[in-house]
């Protein structure tokens, strides 16, 4: 490339630098993903800026899928190239974003993981000998009886649950939307067992599951805890918080059928976010069948 278009990147990396002080890390993303495009216009025998095409960078983007990059990848190397042309676009360098309408390619929707009804009954139904393990075992049960998330969890404050009601209220869940959430009898059960002893050593703290020390636990000391309690337990699956979340939604929806419903308890804004969850269902219907049907079982020779 010509001297001047080497200038002209470096120039906008000393923007990212020092006008809008981006972290060290977000500099060398943009460093290395624009690197490429460098090389690729080396190849390319593109001199200037203004020379690369959308179908350019289509091209480029299809050899980096080729080397096994990831769509959440390509995605980001994408928003730097278009991050790039309009800085060059502002400097009045080109006239057009080649970048502005090349997507990434879509990637595969992982499945979450969830444990089944007996799963779930083996990790939380099982006894408990000190009060930390009351309280551990209570919060398992929210996550489970009303589907939370970890930040929702931990952000509870005592005057968010009415046990007389059998609900609670996430004051701030995600995208700062508030919702209120039934909770299970058994949840219930495992909450007062903690709350007779939780006043002990709460100094005052609102917090609805705290510490030893009486201060709010971090979302990494739920995790913590989450993972001594399955090794205790004997359960060689990786138990993390919101797989009991994905549980909660899979074994409704599964009993339920009514996605609407599960999207309001989950707290999702789009209703495709939900949707994940009719596929565990049909698997889960998929084995029923491949288990039951006379016509859909293999002939044994």
């Amino acid at each position: 490339m010509q001297t001047v278009a080497q200038q002209q990147l470096v120039d906008f990396l000393k923007q990212l630098e020092v006008e809008q002080r981006v972290s060290i890390h977000t500099l060398k993303s943009y460093q290395r993903d624009l690197k490429y495009l460098v090389d690729f216009c080396v190849t390319k025998s593109v001199e200037q800026w203004e020379q690369l095409q959308t179908s350019d960078v289509r091209q480029h983007i299809a050899t980096r899928h080729r080397k096994g990059l990831s769509s959440k990848s390509l995605q980001r190397e994408l928003s730097s190239i278009r991050c790039f042309y309009r800085f060059l676009f502002k400097q009045a360098i080109v006239n057009a974003n080649p970048a502005q309408h090349v997507k990434a390619p879509k990637q595969a929707r992982k499945l979450p993981k969830t444990l089944d009804v007996d799963e779930v009954g083996g990790l939380l139904d099982s006894g408990v000998n000190s009060v930390l393990e009351m309280r551990d075992v209570a919060m398992f049960e929210l996550f489970y009886s009303s589907g939370l998330r970890l930040s929702e969890l931990v952000g509870l404050n005592m005057p968010d649950i009415d046990l007389r009601g059998k609900s609670l209220r996430v004051q701030a869940g995600k995208g700062g939307k508030a919702r209120i959430l039934p909770i299970g009898s058994k949840a219930i059960d495992a909450l007062q067992n903690w709350f007779e002893h939780r006043q002990a050593s709460c100094n005052n703290e609102l917090a609805v599951f705290i510490s030893t020390r009486g201060s709010r636990l971090s979302q990494r000391s739920v995790e913590y805890r989450l993972a001594q309690w399955c090794t205790k337990k004997g359960i060689q699956t990786h138990v993390h918080p919101h797989m009991l979340r994905h549980s909660f939604a899979s074994h409704l929806l599964q009993s339920s059928q009514d996605l609407r419903a599960v999207q309001e308890l989950l707290g999702h804004s789009s209703i495709s976010t939900t949707q994940i969850y009719t596929h565990l269902d049909f698997e889960h219907l998929a084995k029923v069948y491949d288990n039951a049907h006379p016509r859909a079982k293999k002939k044994l020779f």
